[in-house]
This record gives C-alpha cells, sequence and structure tokens, in this order.
C-alpha cells in the first residue's frame, strides 16, 4: 500500500518535438501511436499507480470516469456491481454491443476494470475482506445508503485505517440537499450551466455532454492522488467528498466572479463571449466556423485576411471594449463575408494565422480528422464477446510515465471468481456456495 514519489527529470533531445510525439516516437513508451493496434494489458514500473488498488463502487459516469482515469495510471481497479443487474450505465442504449449487449454508453469511462458482482447488502463480509486489500474506495450512492451496509467511512476505517475513502455526489455529506440523489442534468441547472447555454432569444440548454459529471471525477481523481500522497508522510487514510452541484458552480469561473464581485447576472450567448468580439462561431457555405481574435493584433491581422483592412482603425472597432460595444454591427459585417465560402477552403485560407480558427466539426469528422488520427488518440481494445471495442485513449502524455488504455471495459461478473480467488483466497466450493446463495454472480 504505496505511491511511487514523484519525480523531477530533465527530458533532453526533444526541444522541439511535442510530448506526444515524443511518446509515439519511442518503442520503449509507444502508447499512443497506432489506432487499429491491440494495446498491451500490462502495468509495469512506468505507470505511476502501479501497486495502488481501488475498490469501485461507482455507477453511472462521474465515479467510473474517475477511476478509469486512475486506472489508466496503472492502479488496479477493481468495480463491484449489483448482480445480474450491474451498472445502469450498461443499458444506456441503443446503440448496443450486437454480442454482449452492453451499450456504448458503458464502454465510455470503464476501461482498465475488472468487474466483481457482489451483494453489497448480504456480503458485507467480502466487502471487508477487498477493502482490507484496497488503498482506494470511490462510492457514489446518496449519503448514509453505506452506513446501513456497514460499509460507510467511520465503519470501514475500522477495517482500513489507511483506506482514502472517496464519495461523489449530487450536494455532499451536508447541508440541505445532503440526501438527495444527485445527476448531472440536474447539478447543471441547479448550478447555473443551463441557465448560461444555449442562444440568447431561446430557452436553457444542457451541454452535450455530461461535463458537470465529468469535472467531477477529475476533481476526484485529483483529490485521491493528493491523498495518497499525503498518506505518504502520514500513514493514515482519509475520506473525500465531492460533489456535483459544488463542482458545477467551480465551473462557473469568470460568470460567477463577475456576479460575486461586480453583480452582474449571466445571460446565454449562444458560441459568443461575453467580454471578447469576435468570439464566436459563424455559418459558412456548408457549415459553421468559429473565429476568436483575443487581442487586437489578432483582429487587425483577421481583417486584413478578409480584406477589411480599414475596419481596425474605425473608432468603433479599435480596441476590444470598442468591439463588445458595437458587438451587433461587427459580427453582421463578419457573418456577410465568412457566408461567402465553404469551412475547409476558410480553413486554407487562414492557414498560419495568429488568430485561433475551427471548423464546427460533426462526430464523424472529428474522428476522421487527420490530426486525431496522427497522434492515435482512438484505441483499440480485444473484448471477450464482441472481439473489439474502440475508446478515446487517455488525453494526457507522459514522457517517462504510462498512462494508456489496456483492457476492454468488462462484462459483468467477468471477473468475479478470479478476484475472489486469488486476493481473498476462496476456492471454488466457496464460490459456489456464495453463488447458490445469490451473494454474487
Amino acid at each position: 500500500m504505496w505511491i511511487q514519489r514523484l519525480r523531477c527529470s530533465t527530458v533532453a533531445s526533444i526541444t522541439r518535438q511535442s510530448l506526444r510525439s515524443f511518446a509515439v516516437a519511442s518503442s520503449s513508451n509507444n502508447t499512443n501511436f497506432d489506432s487499429g493496434n491491440h494495446e498491451t494489458t500490462a502495468v509495469d514500473d512506468r505507470h505511476p499507480l502501479k501497486g495502488i488498488r481501488v475498490l469501485d463502487l461507482t455507477r453511472i459516469v462521474a465515479g467510473p470516469y474517475c477511476t478509469m482515469v486512475l486506472g489508466d495510471l496503472g492502479a488496479e481497479v477493481i468495480k463491484v456491481e449489483r448482480p445480474h443487474f450491474g451498472d445502469e450505465a450498461r443499458k444506456w442504449g441503443p446503440p448496443f454491443l450486437q454480442h454482449s449487449g452492453d451499450a456504448a454508453y458503458f464502454l465510455a469511462q470503464n476501461r482498465n476494470k475488472q468487474s466483481v458482482c457482489i451483494d453489497v447488502k448480504r456480503g458485507q463480509k467480502i466487502m471487508h475482506e477487498l477493502i482490507e486489500r484496497c488503498d482506494v474506495l470511490v462510492e457514489n450512492y446518496v449519503p448514509g445508503t453505506l452506513d446501513r451496509y456497514k460499509l460507510g467511512y467511520e465503519q470501514v476505517r475500522q477495517v482500513n485505517p489507511q483506506l482514502i475513502y472517496c464519495t461523489i455526489s449530487g450536494y455532499g455529506s451536508v447541508g440541505p440537499y445532503a440526501k438527495r440523489p444527485g445527476y448531472d442534468v440536474i447539478a447543471s441547472s441547479m448550478g447555473g450551466l443551463l441557465h448560461i447555454t444555449g442562444q440568447p432569444d431561446g430557452p436553457p440548454s444542457k451541454v452535450g455532454v455530461a461535463v458537470t459529471d465529468i469535472a467531477t471525477g477529475l476533481f476526484a481523481h485529483g483529490a485521491i492522488l493528493a491523498a495518497l500522497l499525503q498518506r505518504q508522510r502520514t500513514q493514515r487514510g482519509q475520506k473525500i467528498d465531492v460533489d456535483l452541484l459544488s463542482t458545477c458552480a467551480s465551473l462557473l469561473i469568470n460568470v460567477g466572479s463577475n456576479y460575486l464581485n461586480a453583480g452582474t447576472e449571466a445571460k446565454r450567448w449562444g458560441t459568443a463571449h461575453s467580454s471578447i468580439v469576435p468570439y464566436q462561431s459563424f455559418k459558412t457555405v456548408d457549415g459553421y466556423l468559429t473565429v476568436g481574435a483575443g487581442s487586437d493584433a489578432q483582429f487587425v491581422e483577421l481583417c486584413q485576411r478578409l480584406k477589411i483592412a480599414e475596419v481596425p482603425q474605425n473608432d468603433k472597432f479599435k480596441t476590444n471594449k470598442d468591439r463588445v460595444k458595437n458587438r451587433d454591427e461587427l459580427v453582421e459585417l463578419l457573418s456577410k463575408i465568412l457566408a461567402k465560402d465553404t469551412s475547409k477552403n476558410w480553413m486554407n485560407y487562414f492557414e498560419g494565422a495568429s488568430f485561433v480558427v475551427g471548423p464546427v466539426n460533426s462526430i464523424r469528422e472529428v474522428f476522421d480528422d487527420e490530426h486525431i488520427k496522427a497522434i492515435g488518440l482512438v484505441k483499440t481494445l480485444p473484448h471477450a464477446k464482441d472481439e473489439s471495442v474502440k475508446v478515446v485513449g487517455p488525453p494526457v502524455v507522459y514522457s517517462e510515465a504510462r498512462n494508456d488504455a489496456r483492457t476492454a471495459p468488462p462484462m459483468l461478473g467477468e471477473h468475479t471468481d478470479e478476484v475472489l480467488s486469488k486476493l481473498l483466497g476462496y476456492d471454488a466450493d466457496k464460490i459456489a456456495s456464495l453463488r447458490e446463495q445469490r451473494i454474487i454472480q
């Protein structure tokens, strides 16, 4: 039960290479090279979390995303699921995998895990034995639920005083909403994210993915790493509380700061920015193109390339403050120009520009993009029933450490026997008895 100390090192000879290019070029650390290659399942000393074991009692998105990231870094993740039902996300389709029947949704946040089916209500002894052998427990039950099963923090810390116990919930363990169940869209509604998302004259809109769930999972993973590091000094575990509503409020960043410090209530801007102009999507002949000029110099270059070099000399558009004040007039001018050609032609024309620009891609276009293909972000993993599945690999690349997609999301209960026999030492008769009692699957 340990975590390697962070090491500082200098990586020479890559001054002009990105870390991802370095990882691709290095034969000893080739974890992001070819989306068609099957990843290796071995965890080695280059994985920062090698030797860390995580007991994952989470479902849906936030918790599984957190434990997946830990798994990518080399932690052994044991996902405990309800017998015969499993993680609800397995049923969140279509689409579904042809042979296993699991939803593609489930694949997105459950790689690098072992699935063990245990009835936590009746399998408390098994759970305590697992907890004794784990470094981290992550759960996302409604606060207080696991206490009824003798699996709350104060109970399990008696079993394993060094355990890092991370609770992910809708509203935290205290406060008037503590006992409410939490879902991404509800937290995003109450946390103001829906209020500021959508067209100015339209209703509130949900972000296209569960961004509050994902951010909560990322906060949780970072908190767990910090707690493991602190445990090296104290030799004690601790409880971590991470909740969706607090996460969503923290994601308001400048919008929240504007209200707290200036009393400015936010409104919806569509793809535009409240404080920068131009900074939004524009209609083209065949789609949309997003253009952003974050400085006066960038705006000058944009106008030069659009052959309207006189516009930045106009007092109404000289500074960003001026452009924000006269937003409608400027956006109308740019819209008329950009609507005359295709997104692809504009991208070619703007090549090498100092201002930022990019097409609004469909999902097909995202994964067909030459850059996404070149960096090998998509991984193909062998699957127990469906031959292989594809996942988006880790977006973080290290010059020395490994961080990779190694094993496909597991079948329900795929590793129950293996974990109980190898980790807990149960013999075949004991496992068969537990299965007959429907305590395990």
